[in-house]
């Protein structure tokens, strides 16, 4: 019998189908993940203005849940606001029905992970969260830019809570003097039997009332006194709080 690398060929051919094998498992078992629209696709409908607020829908492709775009003026500056995105417990301070959120694991200001529950009204279950968030900014232009998306196997599932694993988040905030623009895209799918419909008329509330509230939020004597942090080729490296008496406590991290 022919002899090749060490092997018979008969065994690298079982060899080969045991890594196709593999693979074609282990494409089976990967949640698909499809990308977010873009913030200029021409199918966003306007569903919902709300003061500076304007929230649109959009159908995705091989899901019954329709991702949504926010688009809107907030009175805080974009320090403030990134002071409150940093921080790994404020969640429950702004987006709505957040009740549970905290950082774990190892990670930096431009990558780390999260951990946040939400609460669903009975009797359906309580929906948790697993997101790996990264965050990049540019001293010429301003702007921050935060992606979030869900990876559900970084964390051990709770009995109690059903595990979100199609969740995908854009955010851009752009400085406007004092005020900050903030695009808001997002989809999720909350997995369980929830139908389309329904999630879908929730869609157009969450955003308003989540960033109403963060507007307030960033205003907060806690998120005041901070500035964005930028090494020598203008990258944001971080967020550093300026004002006497900061700590640790607020979970802003470099």
């Amino acid at each position: 019998m022919s002899k090749h690398c060490g092997g018979s060929t008969r065994d690298w051919l079982a060899i080969g189908r045991v890594l196709a094998c593999a693979l074609v498992v282990a494409l089976l078992t990967t949640p698909a993940r499809a990308e977010l629209p873009t913030e200029d696709n021409e199918d966003w409908t306007l569903r919902k203005e709300a003061g500076d607020i304007r929230v649109y829908t959009i159908d995705q492709p091989d899901s019954s849940f329709k991702a949504f775009k926010a688009v809107g003026v907030l009175d805080a500056p974009i320090e403030n606001l990134m002071a409150v995105m940093i921080n790994p417990g404020s969640c429950v301070e702004w987006v709505h029905n957040c009740t549970e959120s905290y950082a774990f694991g190892a990670g930096d200001f431009h990558d780390r992970f999260a951990y946040s529950v939400n609460d669903m009204p009975w009797p359906v279950t309580d929906r948790d969260y697993v997101l790996r968030i990264q965050t990049r900014g540019n001293e010429a232009s301003g702007e921050v830019v935060m992606d979030l998306n869900a990876m559900p196997d970084q964390r051990a599932e709770s009995a109690s809570r059903v595990r979100v694993d199609r969740s995908d988040t854009f955010y851009r905030f752009t400085p406007q003097g004092e005020q900050t623009r903030m695009v808001w895209v997002q989809h999720t799918d909350p997995n369980g039997a929830l139908p389309g419909w329904l999630v879908n008329s929730l869609l157009v509330d969450i955003p308003v009332r989540s960033m109403e509230a963060l507007e307030r939020v960033a205003n907060l004597e806690k998120y005041r006194g901070f500035r964005l942090e930028y090494d020598d080729s203008g990258a944001l490296v971080g967020v550093t709080r300026d004002a006497p008496g900061g700590d640790d406590a607020t979970g802003i991290t470099r």
